[in-house]
Parts: C-alpha cells; structure tokens; sequence
C-alpha cells in the first residue's frame, strides 16, 4: 500500500488547492514545497503586486486631490511603508492556505520533490534556512505537477538581481527607480509601470509587438496606451531590445524600432518577457513525462503521458493565469476521482490587468471573430456615460461585447476601465448558462454602478442601448 494516495508537487495556487480538494474528497494527500506555501503567486507575485497596486491608486487620489476639491500639503509616499503593508497581506493569506491545508488534513513537506519512479517522491533537502526537507520517500498513487514557471534567461537582458531585474527582484525591491525601462507591454509590464509612475518614476515600456497588452482587443490596447500616455508613461511599441550596459548603478538599453536605434538611459531593467516551465532536475526523464519547449504536456484531464502523472498550472504551459491554475487542479483531482469535471475552455478563461485603467476580457476579440469568419455584432459602451464612472472621477474606457450576430451569444467581452475586473464574473457567468444580450439586457443592476455598463453594452449589440 502507498503512504499517500496522492502527492502534489508545489504549492502555489495550482497545488494547494489541488491538495484541498483531494483532502475534501478523501485522499491521504501530501504537498511538496521548497520555498514557501503559497507559491510564486501568494508570496512574489498576484498578492503582494496588487497590495503594492491599492498603495498606487491611494497615491494617485492624493495626486488628483485637488479634481476632488481637496489640499494636501508636505504630501509624502514612503514605498517602504508600502512595501511592509504588501508582505503582511502575505503573510495573513499564505497563513489562512496553510490553515485550510491542515484542516483537510493534507500533510506539508518541506523540500525539493523528485521523481525516484512513477509512484515514489525523494524529497530533497533545500539549502536554505527558510526551507530544510527531510531526506525522505514518499510512496503514492497518483503525482500532480505544479511547479509552476520561471523568467526565461535572455541573452540581450542578462539579469543581476540589482540594476536588472525580473519581477520577483521588483516585488521585492524597497525603492522606486527614478527612471525604469520595462521590457514587454504585458500584464506584468503595464501593472508595474503603473505602480512605478504613480510613486514619480520616469517610465519607458518596450514592446516587441505593435501594441501595448497585445492578447487584448486592439481597441483596448489604443486606450491604454492613450491613458498611460496622459500619465507620463512612454510606450515603444515595435521595438525589441538588442542589449543592456550597466555601469554602476546606471543602465543603458539599446532599443531597435524601424530602421533606427535608440539608447535610453535608467536606474532599473525590468524584464517582464520569456518564461519557461520548472520541469528541470525533478526527475522528469527517469519517469518519461513528455514534455514541450520546457513545459510538460497534458490532455483536457491535465493527464501527461504516463498514467498516474498529471500537470497542472504553469507548469503546462497552458495559460499562465493563477485562477487557470486553480481551476486545472480541481480538474485534475476530480478526474482522478471519476467525477467526470467538465473540459476547460482556455479560450474563455477570464483575464485581468490591475494597471489604472484596469483592462479586463474573455473570448474572442473582435478581430479573432471576424478572422474565425464568424456573423458578429459589437456592442459598446463608454465609462464617460456612466453616472457612477463620473461620479468617481474615472471616465477613461469602455465596455466592449462581441456578440454572435445571430443568436445573441456574447462570444467575447473586452472592457477598460475602473474596477472592469469586478465585471468579469458576470458576463463569464451569463456565458457558462448561455445566456444572450437578450438576458444581460433584461437583467436590472443596481443605479448608480459601474455594472450598468454591462447591460448598456449588451442593449447596444441590438442597437437598444438607453444611454448613449
């Protein structure tokens, strides 16, 4: 008999809730971390990053204080301060995960998993003092990979740590640059140039690609280049990086756009582009998981190649979304269970940008439908007719429905604005029950709220919209 039905391997949001979710199901479960429960994502990347974000908007109220008839003098922002805030929050959330795990009696080992066979986990002391293993075996059934994903080494951007940085040297760091270059527009690229610029820093975002968040629809790009425009923000768009000198404390970036270069000098690299998989040196290859370009493949089951083996999260290379995460572990042990989980569509997995304004979407943009050579109808909506938009100073954006111009199914939702990710829910919500235009318009929201926004947006696909 084996000591444990199953092992998971990381915890970060993919594994712990894996973990609790077989410990909610009945099964001898243990959970295999090297660093700190919580993974990348609790402890250096989604939680402490919008920590840091809320400390950004209180600064950027006291910024526009005066639009609200307010003076503020020997205004100050300690980002130190902002910086201990986000680490308590941390602590308080990887504190309450490693609560639940011990509460579904899922057992923690501290260390390094590698496969020793398909149904044994060597688990690998760790050098460090956070994090010492036990030099042990542990015998199971069934293995979930959650190993997560690390920044890509790229020969142009080579990282110290110091004046070059990836995102978890940022999330870490106790000061602001005065002047910082971010590499890729990205989720990561915009949320951090937002943070940076609020607290006063000079900021110049180089992305490879035409446009700024380049996975979302070409209108809500145009609009966030247009807001962070107005805050300062630099953006190079179709521009790539051929190399970075340092000196000192100083950093040169050479940067190609067109037929010319540009050097632009800083005081911090922030690379926000490549990542790879954690697959390395955790004994893959003795088992034979299959794995592609450093992540591991698996089916719609989260199963690899080799029974009894299965991957989720970063690691898969799927979708590198925390939620995904979460979402494929639950697959993956209720799979295991013959709880038959329905498939997930990665194409309509929710995604979420917390830069101001934020950027929120699902599905297909409005160009991926036309290209798909579907009969599409675009419904719209602007912050700027919304009365509690107005109400809160924040008129930058839109709500935007590409909608099925023959039965009214919202094939995707692309918005912009304050507090769009709020909305998501909803419309991915009418989305999972088949819902229409028809019924978001029905459906009455509450006035004065950033949600009627949804419903004008769905009235407008039929060209019934009240308010513009």
């Amino acid at each position: 008999m084996a000591d444990y039905d199953l092992v998971v391997l990381g915890s970060g949001p993919g594994g712990y809730v894996a973990a609790i979710r077989a410990g909610q199901l009945g099964m001898k479960t243990a959970i295999v971390e090297r660093d700190a429960v919580g993974g990348v994502c609790l402890n250096w990347g989604c939680i402490p990053s919008k920590a840091l974000l809320r400390n950004a908007e209180v600064v950027n109220l006291f910024h526009h204080a005066a639009d609200f008839g307010i003076e503020t003098n020997g205004f100050y922002a300690d980002f130190g301060k902002a910086m201990d805030r986000s680490r308590q929050v941390v602590t308080k959330l990887t504190g309450g995960v490693s609560f639940l795990l011990k509460k579904n009696k899922v057992e923690v080992v501290s260390g390094t998993g590698v496969f020793a066979d398909r149904n044994t986990i060597r688990v690998d002391k760790v050098g460090d003092a956070r994090s010492i293993g036990t030099n042990r075996s542990l015998s199971t059934g069934k293995v979930i990979i959650a190993t997560g994903a690390r920044q890509r080494d790229l020969p142009a951007l080579p990282i110290d740590g110091k004046v070059v940085m990836n995102s978890r040297h940022a999330i870490e760091s106790r000061e602001v640059p005065k002047r910082a270059v971010i590499v890729g527009g990205g989720a990561t690229g915009a949320e951090f140039a937002y943070l940076y610029r609020a607290y006063g820093a000079e900021v110049t975002i180089v992305e490879l690609l035409p446009r700024l968040v380049p996975n979302e629809d070409e209108e809500v790009s145009q609009q966030l280049e247009r807001s962070f425009s107005k805050q300062g923000i630099k953006a190079m768009t179709g521009a790539q990086v051929k190399g970075v000198q340092v000196s000192g404390s100083i950093a040169k970036v050479t940067v190609a756009a067109a037929s010319s270069e540009t050097v632009v000098e800083c005081d911090r690299v922030l690379v926000a582009v490549g990542v790879q998989g954690n697959v390395d040196d955790i004994g893959l290859e003795s088992v034979g998981v299959a794995t592609e370009r450093s992540f591991v493949k698996i089916d719609e089951h989260m199963q690899t190649n080799v029974p009894g083996v299965y991957a989720i999260g970063d690691a898969t290379g799927k979708l590198l979304l925390a939620h995904v995460a979460s979402a494929q572990g639950v697959t993956a042990v209720e799979t295991m269970a013959g709880l038959n989980p329905p498939a997930l569509d990665y194409a309509l997995m929710p995604k979420a940008t917390y830069c101001k304004p934020q950027v929120a979407s699902f599905g297909m943009t409005e160009k991926q439908a036309r290209d798909a050579g579907r009969s599409i109808k675009v419904g719209k909506f602007p912050a700027m007719a919304s009365g509690k938009a107005l109400a809160m100073g924040e008129t930058e954006g839109f709500i935007k429905l590409v909608v099925d111009a023959e039965v009214g199914e919202v094939l995707g939702a692309h918005m912009i604005g304050a507090e769009v990710t709020e909305l998501l829910g909803e419309v991915s919500l009418a989305r999972l029950l088949e819902g229409t235009t028809t019924e978001l318009g029905w459906l009455v929201h509450p006035h004065p709220t950033v949600s009627e926004m949804l419903k004008e947006a769905a009235l407008a696909a039929e060209g019934q919209a009240i308010h513009i």
